[in-house]
């Protein structure tokens, strides 16, 4: 009976170390917590880290749009719009026809130039054959008689008015052609800095042109109106005296030289005048400056005059962004650093990196400058636009249009 019962003492010893284990537990608890909450800490800690520095990475601004330069398509001459061969919002190609203009007109100048201009080269051609012929007939001159002396007063008279006349021409081509030289180096000017077009250049060189060709003609006609003055009055004394005559057959000879050389002159003003004719001609077809989406206000119909605009195309190949970044983020940015250009049209991502940082904030730009010497200044801290461009190929389907709204990130780091 007494092996029976000997289990009684181990519950009694159980009992007596049972409230050993709730401490042990409690201090095992407390050691997890307390490592759980080291854990805690150095991952906040180290991706606190991390955080700090990808946000120091770059720099960011809402304060950005798709840019590009527009460029308007004016007409070079005046005419009757007959054809309009686009549509608004068509993407053309650069040199395709966008306007015509009625060249009937035109067409019929450059048949009157050209007949001009053969009728000058005729009448060249028959004063250079004269000039010989001049020179022999030099020699019949010395037999003018006493009855030529009172036509020859009154060849003088005329002679002198003729003079007078060529040299008030003379006067009014140079006037001209001073105004064309000028306009020319000013249109060269313009034409290098890509602020007008070349084919107001080339409207200017053939006005220069022919405003040489016009003084050149000018000075020729006065030239010959003086030596038929000489002219005349040797005729005068050939009947004076017999030695006086005698000499004026060189003058004759370069008096028909003079008009020789005035009809030369004539034939490059004709000429001149033709090139000027043919390009009027060009201009009634207004093609497209470079590739693009055509934004038309032009229609079938319309009297259009020179530098009245017609369109306007818009290159989507060439956009890029204008980020108005503030002064206080511009410390690291360098040009050519890596960005990220968020549309926020469709939530795309474009790869870029930045072209050029300008050289004064926005408002020193604009038309009326904010001026701050006053009592109550308030310090603003300022914007500058950041030029960014595209990486090749990242627009190609020209989701980003001008004036969209985007969000760069500009890597600095």
């Amino acid at each position: 009976m007494a092996e029976e019962i000997s289990p009684g003492p181990t519950r009694d010893a159980g009992k007596e170390s049972a409230p050993i284990s709730p401490p042990r537990r409690r201090a095992s608890s407390k050691r997890s917590r307390m490592i759980l909450i080291v854990v805690i800490a150095l991952v906040v800690v180290v991706g606190g880290v991390f955080l700090w520095r990808y946000l120091g990475s770059y720099e960011s601004t809402d304060d950005a749009q798709v840019d590009v330069h527009l460029y308007p398509v004016s007409s070079r001459v005046s005419g009757y719009v007959v054809k309009v061969n686009v549509n608004d919002n068509q993407y053309v190609q650069k040199g395709a026809v966008l306007v015509e203009i009625d060249p009937r007109d035109y067409e019929v100048a450059v048949d009157q130039a050209k007949a001009n201009l053969a009728s000058a080269e005729a009448t060249a051609q028959s004063l250079n054959i004269a000039v010989p012929i001049t020179s022999v007939n030099t020699e019949s001159q010395l037999r003018y008689t006493a009855s030529g002396i009172e036509d020859a007063g009154a060849g003088i008279t005329a002679a002198e008015k003729q003079l007078a006349a060529a040299h008030a021409q003379l006067e009014q081509a140079e006037s001209v052609d001073v105004k064309a030289q000028d306009d020319l180096v000013r249109y060269r000017a313009l034409v290098d800095k890509q602020e007008v077009a070349a084919q107001v250049y080339d409207q200017a060189v053939a006005a220069a042109k022919a405003g040489t060709a016009s003084v050149a003609a000018a000075r020729a006609n006065e030239a010959a109106a003086q030596q038929s003055v000489q002219q005349a009055r040797s005729r005068l004394g050939q009947s004076e005296a017999s030695h006086q005559s005698a000499e004026t057959g060189p003058q004759q000879v370069s008096s028909t030289r003079a008009r020789a050389r005035a009809a030369a002159a004539d034939v490059q003003q004709k000429r001149a005048a033709l090139e000027q004719a043919k390009l009027n001609l060009q201009y009634t077809q207004i093609v497209a400056p470079i590739s693009g989406e055509v934004n038309k206000t032009v229609v079938v119909g319309m009297n259009v005059q020179p530098g009245q605009e017609l369109l306007s195309v818009v290159p989507l190949d060439e956009v890029w962004i204008t980020a108005n970044f503030k002064e206080t983020q511009l410390k690291n940015m360098k040009v050519g650093q890596r960005s990220k250009i968020h549309a926020d049209s469709d939530g795309r991502t474009f790869e870029g990196h930045v072209d050029s940082i300008s050289g004064a904030t926005g408002p020193v730009f604009s038309l009326l400058p904010p001026e701050n010497a006053t009592g109550n200044y308030v310090k603003i801290v300022q914007r500058i636009p950041v030029k960014i461009v595209l990486d090749p190929g990242q627009n190609e389907d020209h989701a980003l249009r001008p004036g969209m709204n985007v969000v760069p990130d500009v890597y600095i780091r």
